[in-house]
C-alpha cells in the first residue's frame, strides 16, 4: 500500500511548483521529450510528471536524476550553501558568554583602585 505523501505548506509548494517549471522548461529548451528525459533518468513518465509538477510525493532521487539528465546537478551545491542564520547561531554560541561575577569584581577594583589613587594633599 503507496504511504500518504507527506504535508506541504503552500508556500513550500510554491516552491515546488517552480522547480518543476524550471525543470520542465529546461527539457523543452533542450528539445527533449518526457520520454527521452524519463528514459535517461531511469524513472517512469508518469515520475517525470510529478517532478515537473512539483509534487512532494516525487523523491528528491527524482529530482536529482532529472537535473542530472538536463546537466544542472551542479546546482544542487549551491542549496543552502550560503547558511547565514546557522553561521551566525554557531558565532553566538562560540562568544564566552559575559560572566557577571567577574564584571562586578571589575567593576569593584576599579572603583577602589580609582579611590587610592587620589591622594589627600
Amino acid at each position: 500500500m503507496p504511504r500518504k505523501p507527506p504535508i506541504v505548506f503552500p508556500q513550500e509548494q510554491r516552491l515546488l511548483s517552480a522547480l518543476g517549471e524550471r525543470l520542465r522548461l529546461a527539457r523543452k529548451r533542450r528539445k527533449l521529450s518526457n520520454a527521452v528525459v524519463a528514459q535517461r533518468a531511469g524513472i517512469s513518465r508518469t515520475t517525470l510528471y510529478k517532478v515537473e509538477a512539483g509534487d512532494a510525493g516525487a523523491t528528491l532521487g527524482s529530482y536529482l536524476r532529472v537535473l542530472a539528465v538536463l546537466g544542472l546537478e551542479g546546482d544542487l551545491n549551491q542549496l543552502g550553501a550560503d547558511d547565514r542564520v546557522g553561521r551566525k547561531l554557531q558565532d553566538l554560541a562560540l562568544e564566552p558568554a559575559p560572566n557577571r561575577r567577574t564584571a562586578t569584581r571589575a567593576k569593584t577594583a576599579k572603583s577602589s583602585s580609582a579611590s587610592n589613587d587620589e591622594e589627600p594633599t
